[in-house]
């Protein structure tokens, strides 16, 4: 349903972005060698290609971090940050094949305008595609009706989906009531339909003639599983009218937002809880991030290394790192690497005992590391090596897992991903001694929501947000 429209415009918006990304080259090849000097200008026939490959590339990124996914409410800044995200990461994308690939030298400057002319030309863009749409829409240009059979949560979920995804065109032409009427004629509406806040234009068994009368374009079928004895009759009557009939499952309250639907042989299997990062597409995505982003902060890194290696050496009697047991992706066990930043002390203890604020087991030097997050940097070599990821719920030790999965509800769904060095929680301010559901909610949110876009915020949020916090202790 939403599907549909919603493929015709991501392809519309795939087809403007690569005549935008095409002309935003062009510009920056013009501004680059507008006084250079001609000859070389028109023999630089290898930035045709180069401009293909970037227009390529940028649509990929855009892809990759979900631009073209149905959002609520985009504002202009909003879809600019986005842009300005997919760009970003285009550039990565870009300066790391020029740099395994050499066979040219392009200028650095070319990609630069390019760069800058691109978010700028796709951002206006995208605005004025998007309010000219608009406007068609509330001129009436390619609206879809649809009635709606029921008036319960299935059919307030109904109205509030669609109100969220106006720019597709489809309009409410009616609410239809499940009971029967008492008497011939138009529906009398009654003093419990006000509270409802639904347009009720009468009840099922006038249905055929709701039809001939409204002409809608689909008619979509919102009753509970106590009036399941509708259906069939809903059915023959839509099929008698030639009208596409489509069923929302009673139990939609427990779909998340990215719930799905598979087909296995034929057979339509629903995803109650649908995880994108477990997705293959997705979760090469992910991991290629990560991987490529903690290579980066490892190599960027490594002189602060040896300064906090040898503050902790120096400071107190024992080892640099520590390994702590941790659950991560699927409840399975691995060993996260820390700085040590409080005084050696029996295994049991660390593993038991939550850490609280002053803290006497933790050192003048832990401190501070805990403080700034610090001793928390060895976790990108977890990353490497593919047992954590640089965002995703916080790992917590086993000991502590085991009471709350019996204590709070939802707790364990914490384990559908891998675990992160950062997250939406922390960067909430959720760490330390803060509330373990507030914790779990966002965690869920986040797990539920992933984009790469959400992964970057995340980690643009956490220097400020994640690492100078004051439950860090």
């Amino acid at each position: 349903m939403l599907k549909e429209r919603s493929q015709t415009f991501k392809l519309s918006f795939i087809a403007l972005d690569l005549f935008i990304s095409g002309i935003s080259f062009l510009l920056a090849f013009g501004i680059r060698f507008f006084f250079s000097d001609m000859e070389f200008y028109f023999s630089g026939i290898n930035y045709i290609f180069l401009g293909i490959i970037l227009s390529l590339t940028q649509v990929l990124a855009f892809i990759s971090i979900e631009l073209y996914h149905p959002r609520r409410g985009l504002s202009f800044s909003e879809e600019f940050i986005a842009i300005l995200s997919g760009v970003l990461v285009n550039l990565l994308i870009i300066l790391a094949l020029l740099f395994f690939f050499r066979g040219d030298s392009f200028s650095r400057l070319v990609i630069s305008y390019y760069a800058f002319t691109n978010i700028i030309l796709t951002s206006l863009s995208h605005y004025i595609f998007r309010l000219v749409l608009k406007n068609l829409r509330k001129k009436g240009y390619n609206l879809r009706q649809v009635m709606i059979i029921g008036t319960g949560q299935n059919a307030l979920k109904l109205k509030e989906i669609f109100e969220k995804h106006q720019i597709y065109g489809y309009q409410i032409a009616g609410y239809i009531k499940s009971e029967k009427q008492s008497q011939p004629g138009p529906y009398i509406p009654k003093p419990e339909d006000d509270k409802l806040n639904l347009n009720i234009i009468g009840t099922l068994d006038h249905l055929e003639s709701l039809i001939r009368e409204n002409k809608p374009d689909l008619v979509i079928y919102a009753l509970n599983h106590r009036e399941e004895e509708y259906l069939r009759e809903a059915l023959d009557t839509c099929d008698t009218e030639g009208i596409d009939l489509k069923v929302v499952p009673d139990y939609l309250e427990f779909v998340t937002s990215r719930g799905r639907v598979e087909s296995l042989d034929g057979i339509p299997i629903i995803s109650i809880r649908d995880i994108p990062i477990r997705l293959g597409y997705n979760r090469f995505i992910k991991r290629t991030f990560d991987f490529l982003f903690a290579l980066g902060f490892i190599l960027v890194f490594s002189p602060f290394y040896i300064l906090i290696a040898l503050s902790i050496k120096l400071s107190s009697r024992g080892p640099i790192f520590i390994k702590q047991e941790r659950v991560g992706l699927d409840n399975e066990s691995f060993m996260m690497l820390k700085f040590r930043s409080m005084y050696v002390q029996e295994k049991k203890q660390s593993d038991t005992q939550w850490t609280v604020k002053d803290d006497p087991r933790v050192t003048g030097v832990g401190k501070i590391l805990r403080k700034l997050s610090l001793d928390e940097t060895p976790q990108f070599f977890n990353v490497l090596m593919g047992s954590m990821s640089i965002v995703g719920p916080r790992p917590e030790r086993p000991f502590f897992v085991e009471q709350f999965r019996e204590k709070h509800h939802h707790y364990m769904r914490r384990h559908a991903v891998k675990a992160g060095i950062t997250g939406w929680a922390q960067v909430n301010g959720l760490r330390g001694d803060t509330s373990i559901d507030e914790r779990i909610k966002a965690d869920i949110y986040y797990i539920e929501n992933w984009s790469l876009l959400f992964d970057i915020k995340i980690i643009l949020m956490t220097p400020i947000k994640g690492v100078l916090d004051k439950n860090a202790y």
